[in-house]
């Protein structure tokens, strides 16, 4: 059962269903999209004194979207640009709220979502793997421990006093992912990274991530590598248009996702 929720019937306990490590239930995401654009104060002064009011129209991201990750389960999502991917792992990390429905997030999570994001280009690569390590709750000590191991993966070591600014896409690539799975999440949100950066880190990130899922950590990754997501989830979803299309096992939603695109 989730806790709080409705009690489990199911009988003796090896024939429960596990609690799921995320749980999206009819979730709901608008955006309102103005049709005329005003850039400066005097525009917008301007407009109100002559009457002028704005419109708008309602677009929606996501709409009565409904699944469920198991503990251990490495899960995919799959789509069309703009139907909702990025959207759906801002909601899961709290970086954006629902206008309707449910999110239930069972464990620590880290988010790896793009480039930048938890991260400040102002510090220095050290100032921000202790910052961000510190926002997913280790303590200093705990993050020592794993300081060098982070840096050793990002191949960072002779960089980690220079500020981000400095950095490349590909070295602020590899510091991002590499201090997220350092943390230890018992949720790791994943977008995209494999489409970035060298083959050789690419493939450094596949291992990684398939060590984390034989740990019993859950993986919910994101990518237009359809290979990638056949290669390391048993399950995924597909989304377009900000509606559920399908969830089910990765090839049957594949198969699916290749006759969507014609």
């Amino acid at each position: 059962m989730i806790p709080g929720g409705a009690h489990d019937h199911a009988g003796s306990p090896e024939n429960r269903k596990p609690v799921a490590s995320i749980t999206v239930s009819g979730v709901s995401k608008r955006f309102r999209i103005p049709h005329e654009k005003k850039t400066t104060l005097l525009e917008n002064l301007l407009g109100f004194f002559h009457g002028g009011k704005y419109t708008y129209e309602e677009f929606w991201a996501l709409n009565a979207v409904s699944f469920e990750v198991l503990p251990g389960e490495a899960f995919g999502v799959i789509g069309p640009n703009g139907g909702g991917k990025s959207t759906l792992l801002k909601l899961l990390a709290g970086v954006l709220y629902a206008d309707s429905g449910s999110i239930r997030i069972n464990g620590q999570i880290a988010p790896f979502l793009e480039l930048g994001v938890g991260f400040q280009s102002e510090l220095s690569a050290k100032e921000n793997i202790f910052l961000y390590s510190a926002v997913m709750g280790l303590t200093r000590d705990q993050t020592r421990a794993h300081y060098e191991d982070i840096l050793e993966f990002a191949e960072l070591k002779r960089f980690e006093n220079m500020k981000l600014r400095n950095f490349s896409s590909g070295m602020y690539l590899r510091l991002a992912f590499a201090t997220a799975i350092h943390t230890d999440p018992d949720i790791l949100l994943v977008d995209e990274v494999l489409a970035v950066g060298d083959a050789a880190f690419q493939e450094k990130c596949r291992r990684k991530i398939d060590q984390i899922r034989s740990a019993g950590k859950t993986i919910l990754l994101v990518s237009h590598q359809l290979d990638t997501i056949q290669q390391l989830c048993r399950r995924c979803l597909l989304l377009s248009q900000g509606r559920l299309v399908a969830v089910d096992e990765t090839e049957k939603v594949i198969q699916i996702y290749r006759r969507l695109l014609g």
